[in-house]
């Protein structure tokens, strides 16, 4: 029997990739909390009944109600107004940290793993003494020498984020350089930025893209942290860590004024997670059946 055309089509990896990854419920789930989020950081602030430091000492601590969805602060200011500026702070935070962690730790672990030698033994044992301090503690650290403000929070998770994106990308570009078409092109004289750049970085862009899905997640929460230690966001600014700081001695009198930005986080933080299994799962070989 003689098989169709469509029938002997290949199917390229990203796209049987994106096959694997609608077939995960939690997946798709995840991927749909984060694109709510994502939507609500871009065009949420368009309308938002309050503005995010709108004052009214009137209505200081109301619970929920139709004129405030999530109730209000100890100022007065729309708690659900602020949580939607929040999101576009947050989100900013986790994407820009990591894709410069990305970006620095990928570099170093393209240089570790394609050279070896005492150039791989400097990069892994910088990344080895990074990884040995709890990444909150080499967070918190950064920031007091830096001083306390969002952006250096920033700058902050961004460090102590490269150590795993380097040493993911340095494990696959060790397996890569052996492939027989890296030693074609080292053999026909093609220049080392290029076989890194053109070959072996695009073959080792799937643990990077499941690490980074994964590191936004981590990224949120540590900002977050942060700013709860009043090392991140200052005031006014309506991030949730800071929100969370304010509010815990209302927790008791008032539980909506922790009660809400906590959820924030965690469904954001949710979100990241199960989008980021679906990815290992869809890009990874060795998690297929």
């Amino acid at each position: 029997m003689e098989m169709t055309a469509k029938e002997v089509k290949a199917v390229g990896p990203w796209k049987e990739a994106w096959r694997s990854f609608k077939k995960g419920k939690a997946a798709l789930v995840g991927a749909a909390i984060v694109l709510f989020f994502i939507f609500l950081a871009v065009f949420g602030p368009l309308f938002v009944p309050q503005g995010i430091n709108d004052q009214n000492l009137s209505a200081r601590l109301l619970p929920p109600s139709s004129e405030y969805w999530f109730g209000t602060d100890d100022f007065g200011r729309d708690i659900f107004s602020r949580i939607v500026h929040g999101a576009r702070i947050s989100l900013a935070v986790g994407f820009l940290s990591v894709i410069l962690s990305a970006v620095v730790g990928s570099f170093l672990g393209m240089i570790a793993g394609y050279y070896g030698r005492w150039i791989d033994t400097i990069i892994s044992r910088i990344f080895d003494i990074m990884l040995a301090f709890p990444s909150i503690l080499l967070a918190i650290a950064i920031v007091s020498i830096l001083g306390p403000s969002l952006q250096n929070a920033l700058i902050a998770i961004a460090i102590i984020n490269i150590p795993n994106f380097g040493r993911l990308i340095r494990s696959k570009v060790l397996s890569v350089k052996e492939e027989e078409y890296i030693v074609a092109a080292r053999a026909i004289g093609m220049k080392d930025a290029r076989i890194l750049f053109r070959h072996v970085l695009p073959n080792s862009l799937s643990p990077v893209i499941v690490q980074g899905t994964l590191a936004i997640a981590t990224a949120i929460i540590e900002a977050a942290a942060l700013s709860f230690l009043g090392l991140g966001a200052t005031a006014p600014q309506p991030e949730w860590g800071k929100m969370l700081s304010d509010a815990r001695i209302h927790i008791m009198t008032a539980p909506w004024t922790i009660l809400f930005p906590g959820i924030a986080i965690m469904l954001t933080v949710l979100g990241f997670n199960l989008m980021g299994d679906g990815l290992r799962d869809a890009l990874d070989p060795k998690m297929k059946n």
